[in-house]
């Protein structure tokens, strides 16, 4: 399962709404999400980047469903977006994402964790170990480099307040694919070229992770 985080259309009260995001907390239901300088929104970003994903995993013969079928409407609430992958047993959802930090120098992708997941310790674990194959294969292959700011050094980020994984009864991760507002990371993330590197290297990184 491949989360495209994010969804185009924020107006109106259904997608302001709060819903539960686990471990007692609430978020809207959803946003558009951030946008490089050059106005790339991250919906779009993630949709192209998930669908690249896609392409790339069923051309192997995995059997691949997404979150939400376009980048056009609402799209599912946060709060949901797990139980796609539950539902269908799915052997691992990945959350597609791009961060907009304005701290100077801050760059590079990480991947978030949740550590209350509704799967339990042994889930946590296997999402950690998915997560791990991530971090050693994605920067080798596309020179996107671990994140400079969050998860420093080790390019994870254990959360707790971040509902598509809290959710989660199957190994779940969050990706943070680069920092859209700079100027570098940018340029990656908005290259079909380096979204290509990018979609080989989670394949990889997937297909070392289920062996």
């Amino acid at each position: 399962m491949i989360d495209p985080g994010h969804n185009r259309n924020s107006n109106g009260p259904f997608i302001r709404h709060k819903v539960p995001a686990g471990n007692g907390k609430t978020k809207p239901c959803n946003s558009t999400g951030t946008a490089t300088n050059a106005d790339y929104a991250e919906h779009a970003y993630n949709w192209a980047q998930a669908n690249t994903l896609a392409a790339v995993l069923r051309e192997r013969g995995a059997t691949v469903e997404l979150t939400r079928s376009n980048d056009t409407g609402n799209g599912p609430c946060v709060n949901t977006r797990a139980s796609l992958a539950n539902q269908l047993h799915a052997d691992l959802l990945i959350s597609i994402h791009a961060d907009g930090s304005y701290a100077a120098g801050a760059r590079g992708f990480h991947v978030i964790l949740s550590t209350v997941m509704a799967g339990g310790n042994g889930t946590e674990q296997k999402s950690r170990a998915l997560a791990e194959q991530i971090r050693t294969i994605l920067p080798a292959q596309t020179g996107m480099p671990r994140s400079t700011y969050i998860g420093r050094h080790t390019a994870l980020s254990p959360r707790s307040d971040i509902a598509t994984l809290n959710f989660a009864r199957v190994p779940a991760v969050m990706m943070e694919m680069g920092n859209m507002r700079n100027a570098t990371d940018a340029a990656m993330l908005s290259s079909s070229a380096w979204r290509q590197k990018a979609a080989t290297a989670l394949a990889d990184a997937i297909s070392a992770y289920l062996g």
